[in-house]
């Protein structure tokens, strides 16, 4: 139902978009979000993402079965890059489709907090300052517990 990719290549938002919709006539609501690179402090060179193939699909796979469990979604596409990225590529797609907006919006946000704090993806900045492993922030451990019941 939701299908997942874990990807080295960009993506094209509206042939991902179209993809869906054209095989999904009976719905009322596609939410997409779009994930980049960001440089909030302007020396941000690359950023790096490893994981461990097939691990990674699983766990993506295992968490969109939990959403299309938990909302009425009719289809849906999970993509996230791996490797080597520069500011304002594209690093995440999360796209819903449903009868109603409501449950296509809170579908593509428990997705993208799940993908924020428990995808197992390791993200490391190189910067002029010098190299670090990034960490999820403490807000998206926040967010991400509204979901647990």
């Amino acid at each position: 139902m939701i299908s997942v990719s874990v990807q080295a290549e960009d993506f094209n938002l509206g042939a991902e978009v179209s993809a869906l919709q054209n095989s999904h006539t009976d719905v009322g609501a596609i939410v997409t979000f779009t994930g980049t690179v960001r440089d909030l402090t302007g020396d941000l060179e690359t950023l790096e993402l490893e994981h461990y193939p097939g691990m990674t699909e699983a766990e993506l796979t295992r968490i969109s079965e939990e959403a299309a469990a938990r909302w009425p979604i009719k289809a849906g596409r999970v993509i996230h890059r791996y490797g080597r990225l520069s500011p304002g590529d594209n690093i995440v797609l999360v796209i819903t489709l449903s009868a109603h907006r409501a449950a296509a919006f809170e579908a593509a946000q428990f997705l993208m907090d799940y993908l924020k704090t428990s995808a197992p993806f390791w993200k490391k900045e190189t910067t002029k300052k010098g190299t670090k492993w990034v960490d999820a922030a403490d807000k998206d451990d926040v967010a991400a517990k509204r979901w647990h019941t």
